[in-house]
């Protein structure tokens, strides 16, 4: 009864939409959408999106043509209209044909800057899936061109909207049930690194591997890249701290209302599975130190998990109790023999969301967080206002993120200055926050 009470009492913000089918908010209808990524988390989003507003999808990018057509097939489908977006293997044409108002950009990390830059100077608002770049200074390009132009981003860090995530800030760490923290520990067990050494091979037909490489190094393509499988490349993205630490740590900072950590450490490496193609480490450790405060990142792709209940959360330990979260679940242990413990879980809705389960891949415990993370943007534009995971959010998470990878790279600790955007008394650090561009491409921060 308390959690139902509680549960009905959460913030509009994080639970505005209308989520009874047939009762969207007719306010968005004919918000023309534009999608350029369209792969598993581009649809992902695209489809929640759906859920949420009577928008109008009406344009699709992505160089893979097989991945552009079904996400035009998904959104023909779900549309009010019915009507199928024009589909582009090029962005710059998308935004030159297709007048947007708001675009979802779900592509990998290496081509969230320009697209981004684009969209946003083409008079759109953005939903950038994280982290919101692949260096630091391209996620400052993105969050400059934002503050100029006044757009709104929402960035993917869809934690800040997950029901029971938001209930655990409110009720265990607003309320002060956990006493003075000192510590947080940030995991991920998952043996999501890519293995094996598929042959390398001239790319698919209906892949321009060309246009997919864009700005990053062109390597020869193998079946161990895409689809999805670039992640476990240094070249098109920052591997599993830039993938899986960001959320956690995202997570973390929003719960504690904590910024810029003054230094960062990482060590790590390819200690298990060094027989693969993949880059990044299966093995880290990432150290983000605050005043009074610490905050730890492990990830392994091998091996068992800690806490199989827990194999990608955090821990936040008080001096009068600890919280373990997760997407999936909750819970709060007291100190103390008469202390009472709470625990909560991940919301679903697929009963409400049927044809979900149509959707390859789909997350129906994380469906709920991204349908309000959506809704929160749309409230957004349409108030004028920040969203609740703002680009300057956003931008601090993914860069702490990318600098963690860089001092594993350079085997130091570094600290980061936000105002001069350099790692002071370190220029070979520094020149690491920009990399460099395969032409004809030109880096952001360049002009």
């Amino acid at each position: 009864m308390l959690r139902r009470k509680f549960m009905g009492s959460l913030t509009a913000a994080a639970l505005a939409p209308a989520m009874a089918r047939g009762a969207q908010s007719r306010r968005f209808e004919g918000l023309r959408v534009g999608v350029i990524g369209c792969g598993w988390y581009g649809k992902n989003d695209m489809c929640r999106l759906l859920q949420v507003a009577p928008v109008d999808i009406r344009a699709l990018c992505d160089p893979d043509r097989s991945m552009r057509e079904e996400a035009a097939t998904f959104a023909e489908k779900r549309q009010i209209s019915r009507k199928r977006p024009a589909v582009f293997n090029d962005y710059r044409e998308m935004l030159a044909a297709e007048k947007c108002d708001l675009v979802i950009i779900g592509t990998p990390d290496h081509w969230h800057a320009l697209p981004a830059i684009a969209a946003m100077e083409a008079g759109a608002h953005l939903y950038l899936q994280k982290p919101v770049a692949v260096d630091v200074a391209e996620g400052f390009a993105i969050l400059d061109t934002a503050r100029r132009l006044g757009r709104v981003v929402q960035v993917g860090t869809q934690r800040r909207s997950t029901p029971h995530l938001i209930e655990a800030k409110q009720r265990i760490i607003d309320t002060g049930k956990l006493g003075e923290i000192g510590h947080v520990e940030m995991f991920s067990y998952y043996h999501m690194r890519r293995g094996g050494k598929p042959p390398h091979r001239d790319p698919p037909p209906e892949l321009d591997w060309e246009m997919w490489t864009g700005p990053a190094p062109l390597r020869p393509y193998h079946d161990g890249i895409h689809p999805g499988a670039w992640r476990s490349y240094r070249e098109y993205g920052n591997g599993i701290v830039g993938d899986m630490c960001i959320h956690m740590f995202d997570t973390a900072r929003w719960f504690l209302d904590v910024g810029w950590p003054g230094r960062i450490t990482s060590t790590g490496g390819v200690f298990i599975d060094p027989d693969t193609h993949a880059n990044v480490p299966d093995t880290q450790t990432a150290l983000f130190e605050y005043e009074n405060l610490t905050m730890t990142w492990q990830h392994r792709t091998w091996g068992a998990p800690a806490d199989p209940g827990y194999p990608w959360g955090l821990i936040i330990y008080g001096s009068k109790g600890t919280l373990k979260a997760s997407v999936q679940r909750c819970e709060f242990i007291p100190t103390g023999k008469n202390a009472v413990g709470w625990k909560a879980d991940a919301l679903v809705e697929s009963e409400k969301y049927p044809e979900e389960r149509e959707e390859p891949r789909v997350e129906i415990h994380a469906s709920p967080a991204t349908r309000r993370h959506l809704a929160d943007l749309l409230d957004s534009i349409e108030n004028k206002k920040s969203p609740v995971a703002d680009i300057a959010e956003g931008n601090l998470s993914s860069a702490c993120c990318v600098i963690a990878n860089l001092a594993l790279d350079t085997k130091r600790s570094l600290t980061f200055d936000p105002g001069t955007r350099i790692i002071p008394g370190d220029s070979a650090a520094t020149a690491l926050l920009r990399r460099p561009y395969r032409a004809p491409w030109k880096h952001p921060a360049e002009t």
